[in-house]
């Protein structure tokens, strides 16, 4: 279900932290839909238990998922769409503030959106 890059700069518990959250975005997981516990998830994907907790806790903190001892971790409320479109307007806020430290015009910005809302995923 997660696939994970330990080639990536990206820390592995921040990749599995994301992961979640896009398949919470994208409805594959539903509210109070069970997470696997860290112990199996961890074996699964050939890390350190302790890197899922990290990824499974702060995701709890955030509101994305509740623990229920002896039962499991859960995803939280259906409203979780809202948070991560927030997360997501903040990343892409971030990213044309860096693409501007570069030189990237408005217009150039403005040309790249355009082109994508059009042709969505296929414009990547």
């Amino acid at each position: 279900m997660f696939l994970l890059n330990p080639k990536d700069k990206t820390p592995i518990f921040s990749q599995l932290k994301k992961q979640i959250l896009d398949f919470i975005a994208l409805g594959i997981l539903k509210e109070n839909d069970q997470l696997p516990s860290v112990r199996s998830l961890a074996s699964d994907l050939g890390i350190n238990p302790n890197t899922v907790a990290k990824a499974y806790q702060e995701l709890e903190l955030e509101g994305y998922l509740y623990t229920m001892a002896g039962k499991g971790v859960f995803v939280n409320k259906a409203e979780i769409g809202e948070k991560v479109i927030e997360e997501k307007l903040h990343d892409f806020k971030y990213s044309i503030i860096e693409c501007q430290k570069y030189g990237i015009t408005y217009e150039q910005l403005q040309k790249v959106l355009d082109e994508t809302a059009k042709k969505g995923v296929e414009a990547c």
